[in-house]
C-alpha cells in the first residue's frame, strides 16, 4: 500500500493494471516510489517473480522507470499523460504564444484541391486490394526529395510525421533499447519514447543542430537509433548546417548500425537549404520524414517518408495490419495542393522570419539570450521557468513552458511568433525581459 492508495492484483496483467489505475486517477503521482518486488509480493501473497513481471509490462509503456537498487518509481510524466498538458489555463484577454501553431492566415485555402481530389476519386474508387499510394504523391513526394539531396528510396505515406516516426522505431528496436533524441526538443516524440518502452538519451544542441560531441556520446552509451531535426526545431529554431551535417556524418559512420531518423517538418515553411543526414547514407538504416502539417494545415494528417527498402518495407508490412492505406482522397488533395502550387515557401519563410527576426532583435536590446534560427518559435533560456511563465501571463502574455520540451537541458521558455503582429513584437520584448533575468551565452543542454 502507498499512503492512500492500495496496489492490488494476484497476476501480472492485474498488478500492472492496478498500478496504471493509480496513476490515471493521480493517487499515484509522478516521482512516486513503488514497494521494492519482494515487499509487494509478500504484502500480495505472489511471487517476486509476478511483481518483476508487473513491472516489466509497466516500464515498457513508459508508466515507471527502474533505476537499479535506488528502486522503481512513476516516471515524471507517464506516458498516460501527454506534455502538452504541462502549462497554464490562459485567461481571457491574454494573448496566446504557446501552442506552436501556424499562422491560419499563411495556410492555403482547401476548396479548389478539395474539388480536384474529389474529381479524381470520383472517377475511380479505392477499394480493397488498391496500391496503398497513389502513383502522383509517390512521383510528387520522390521529385522534392530528389531536389534536397535525399538518397534514393522508396517511398511511404502515414498519418503526420509522429506516425511515421513510431512505426519506424518500431521496425527496428525493442523494448528497453535506447534512443538518442535531440534535448529541448519536440514533446510528443519525448513522450513517445517510453511508451514505446525505449529509453530517450538526452543529445543537446545547438543552432546548428546536434552537437557532435554529444551525439557520439550517446551513441556510445548504446543508444541504436538517433532522430534529428534538419530545420526548425521545436522548440530551438535550430537548423542543421553544412559543417554540422558533415561532423555528424563522421560520427554515424563509425556507428553504421545506428537507426538514423530525420524530421524534416519545416519542409515548405523554411528558406534555409536541407542538409541530410542520410546523404552517403552513413547507417545501414535510415529514414527522413516530411510532414504537410505546417506549411498546409496540420489537419492534413499526411507525411511523406523515404529510407533504406528494408525499413520502408517494414513500415508499410506493419501499416497493412493496422489501418491499411492513408486515404487515397487525403493524397489526392495534397497532390493537387502541391500541383497547383498552393504555398509559397519563400513567402511564408519571410513571414515568420520577419516576426523572429524582430522578436530576437528587441529581446537582444534588453540583454535577453533568445534563439530562433529558422521556423516558427522563439526559445529563451530562463533561470526560474515557472516563474518566467507565472509573471509573462500576468503581463498579459501566455508562453510555453520549457517542461515540455526538456529531459535534462535547463529551464526556458517557447513563444510561438505566428500569432505575433508586428505592434505586438515591443511589448512582448519588454514583458520577457521584465519576467527573466537574462543570463550568460550558454548552450541549449
Amino acid at each position: 500500500m502507498l499512503g492512500e492508495y492500495r496496489i492490488e492484483g494476484r497476476r501480472a496483467a492485474e498488478i500492472a493494471a492496478s498500478v496504471e489505475r493509480g496513476v490515471g486517477s493521480g493517487e499515484l503521482e509522478p516521482g512516486r516510489l513503488l514497494p521494492p518486488l519482494r515487499a509487494l509480493a509478500d504484502e500480495l501473497g505472489v511471487n517476486p517473480n509476478t511483481v518483476a513481471a508487473a513491472y516489466r509490462t509497466l516500464r515498457e509503456r513508459g508508466v515507471i522507470e527502474t533505476a537499479g537498487r535506488r528502486g522503481s518509481r512513476v516516471r515524471r510524466r507517464p506516458a498516460t499523460t501527454p506534455r502538452e498538458a504541462i502549462g497554464v489555463e490562459v485567461p481571457e484577454g491574454v494573448r496566446n504564444l504557446s501552442q506552436g501553431n501556424p499562422d491560419p492566415a499563411l495556410l492555403p485555402p482547401l476548396d479548389a484541391a478539395l474539388t480536384a481530389a474529389a474529381h479524381r476519386h470520383g472517377r475511380r474508387p479505392t477499394l480493397y486490394g488498391a496500391p496503398a499510394l497513389t502513383d502522383d504523391l509517390v512521383r510528387l513526394a520522390r521529385a522534392a526529395f530528389d531536389a534536397d539531396g535525399v538518397p534514393p528510396g522508396p517511398v511511404a505515406a502515414t498519418s503526420g510525421s509522429l506516425d511515421a516516426i513510431e512505426r519506424v522505431l518500431a521496425a527496428h528496436l525493442k523494448p528497453g533499447d535506447a534512443v538518442a533524441v535531440e534535448d529541448p526538443g519536440w514533446g510528443s516524440l519525448l513522450d513517445l519514447v517510453p511508451a514505446l518502452g525505449l529509453k530517450a538519451l538526452p543529445v543537446p544542441l545547438d543552432d546548428d543542430g546536434p552537437l557532435p560531441d554529444a551525439v557520439e556520446r550517446a551513441l556510445r552509451q548504446g543508444a541504436r537509433a538517433l532522430v534529428v531535426t534538419g530545420r526548425a526545431q521545436n522548440p530551438t529554431g535550430a537548423a542543421v548546417s553544412a559543417p554540422r551535417a558533415r561532423e555528424l556524418r563522421r560520427v554515424l559512420a563509425a556507428h553504421p548500425g545506428v537507426l538514423l531518423v530525420e524530421d524534416d517538418h519545416g519542409h515548405g515553411i523554411v528558406d534555409l537549404p536541407l542538409h541530410p543526414l542520410a546523404a552517403g547514407e552513413p547507417t545501414d538504416h535510415w529514414v527522413l520524414v516530411r510532414s504537410t502539417a505546417k506549411a498546409y494545415g496540420p489537419d492534413l494528417r499526411l507525411a511523406v517518408l523515404t529510407g533504406d527498402a528494408v525499413t520502408v518495407d517494414r513500415v508499410r508490412g506493419r501499416q497493412r495490419l493496422g489501418p491499411g492505406w492513408v486515404s487515397h482522397l487525403l493524397q489526392h488533395t495534397v497532390t493537387a495542393l502541391w500541383e497547383g502550387r498552393a504555398v509559397d515557401p519563400a513567402a511564408v519563410a519571410a513571414s515568420y522570419g520577419r516576426r523572429r527576426t524582430a522578436l530576437l532583435d528587441a529581446l537582444a536590446g534588453h540583454g535577453v539570450e533568445a534563439h530562433g534560427r529558422s521556423g516558427m518559435n522563439v526559445w529563451v533560456p530562463v533561470p526560474d521557468e515557472t516563474g518566467a511563465v507565472t509573471r509573462l501571463l500576468q503581463a498579459g502574455w501566455a508562453v510555453a513552458p520549457g517542461a515540455r520540451f526538456r529531459i535534462a537541458s535547463p529551464p526556458g521558455i517557447r513563444l510561438t511568433v505566428s500569432a505575433l503582429s508586428g505592434d505586438e513584437t515591443g511589448p512582448v520584448a519588454d514583458a520577457v525581459a521584465a519576467a527573466v533575468r537574462p543570463g550568460e551565452a550558454r548552450r541549449y543542454g
